[in-house]
């Protein structure tokens, strides 16, 4: 089978999207599968070109055996609400030209941004082939999550019309929480034709090993409880929340941030302003080097604004986390802390709730018989959400679909 995979994030960019697209594509070339990944040139999140790359019209190149279609897009870094639709917008129009050249027997859009499933869209009217939207996130549900737009935008209410429409004439739709499908059915689409493929983790790719010693000596870190954050520095992650209860804690805690996004400089002025020094911020890392900071952490955080959209959302680096045993201390509310509490693999805050965090991060810290027991159950998390068993799943579904007629 021949499967062509349109999304705007794509190695050598390292975030959630990235990876699992990546991953899926690895575990499916296994199988047999034939595919081709239709992206931008890597500049995501500070929206500047990576080394050894052009923003060219077209260009390809093959990675592990996954060829690579790279078009030209609007690059601007992730701030601003006009220069990110720009930037969506061009992709899916050079994306979807450069897909009329590729033969494939499936085409799968990934959302969001959900211009890229318009592509997706089109290209399989075109083509005369049958396409799935995978849906990473409800975009843009997500956007009046943030308060990146007015509620009531005219511009809000035109995307959920087309969102709606989308997920009517997909063959299949694919999303990554349970919460998402129930949000998804509930507004008329069938039931049956939504299925979930949750995030998960390669566990060989990530397991546990010992602290650097090297990078805590380099950090000045040997001495410190570590609580480490890595990802997107964005409006929905309410990092400066996070700061300012930085301020507050007590003991050797320290806090180190890796990433970067559309907040990192408001961030780091306000880390000044606040004379911070049990805060510690650097820039994204490679791929290749994710493992060993984590390594170099005792608890993983991940914190989400305080919204009713985000309690349907299971952050990626959940999985990572407990794959190498770093117990989460986690701000998000509805099915990431069901999975969390579930497996014991963790402790769970209220978003945005300080006398909560710092009891939570004071217990976790503190209770050493506590910690080592969550250390246990983070193991038993990333056992049931490996990556191979659910990039199957996912090619399983894929293949059924291709043998489906359209369900609207």
């Amino acid at each position: 089978m021949k499967l062509l995979f349109i999304t705007d994030n794509f190695p050598p960019e390292v975030n959630a999207p990235a990876t699992r697209t990546y991953e899926h594509c690895c575990e499916w070339l296994e199988r047999g599968v034939d595919v081709t990944v239709i992206t931008c040139a890597p500049n995501f999140p500070q929206g500047e070109l990576y080394q050894g790359y052009r923003n060219k019209l077209f260009q390809k190149e093959v990675i592990n055996g996954i060829k690579v279609i790279r078009v030209w897009s609007y690059i601007s870094p992730n701030k601003g609400f006009i220069k990110r639709i720009a930037d969506y917008l061009s992709f899916a129009i050079t994306a979807f030209f450069a897909s009329l050249f590729v033969k494939t027997d499936v085409i799968i859009a990934t959302s969001p941004q959900f211009f890229s499933a318009v592509c997706g869209y089109f290209a399989s009217i075109f083509k005369r082939t049958p396409w799935l939207m995978e849906v990473r996130d409800l975009w843009p549900e997500s956007i009046k999550a943030v308060n990146a737009m007015k509620r009531n935008s005219k511009i809000l209410d035109f995307m959920e019309k087309v969102e709606l429409f989308l997920y009517r004439k997909a063959r299949s739709i694919i999303v990554v929480t349970d919460s998402f499908k129930e949000n998804i059915a509930n507004r008329g689409i069938d039931p049956d034709k939504i299925w979930v493929v949750k995030n998960g983790v390669y566990t060989k790719k990530f397991p546990p090993i010992p602290k650097d010693k090297e990078l805590l000596a380099e950090l000045k870190l040997e001495d410190n409880f570590v609580i480490g954050y890595l990802g997107t520095h964005g409006m929905a992650h309410k990092l400066d929340f996070i700061l300012k209860s930085a301020a507050k804690v007590n003991g050797n805690i320290h806090f180190l941030f890796i990433g970067d996004g559309a907040e990192k400089q408001g961030l780091l002025e306000l880390k000044e302003k606040m004379g911070l020094s049990n805060t510690t911020m650097l820039p994204f890392v490679s791929k290749e080097e994710v493992k060993r900071y984590i390594s170099v952490t005792d608890v993983a955080l991940v914190p989400l604004k305080k919204s009713d959209t985000f309690k349907t959302v299971i952050p990626s680096k959940i999985f990572e986390n407990a794959s190498m045993r770093k117990p989460i201390l986690l701000g998000v509310e509805g099915e990431s802390k069901g999975i969390v509490e579930k497996y014991k693999a963790g402790l769970c805050f209220e978003p945005e709730n300080e006398a909560d965090f710092l009891e939570k991060l004071n217990l976790i810290y503190k209770d050493k018989e506590l910690y080592d027991k969550l250390m246990d159950g983070c193991v038993e998390l990333a056992k049931d959400y490996d990556r191979g068993f659910l990039a199957h799943k996912m090619l399983d579904i894929i293949v059924d679909s291709v043998n489906t007629k359209t369900r609207t």
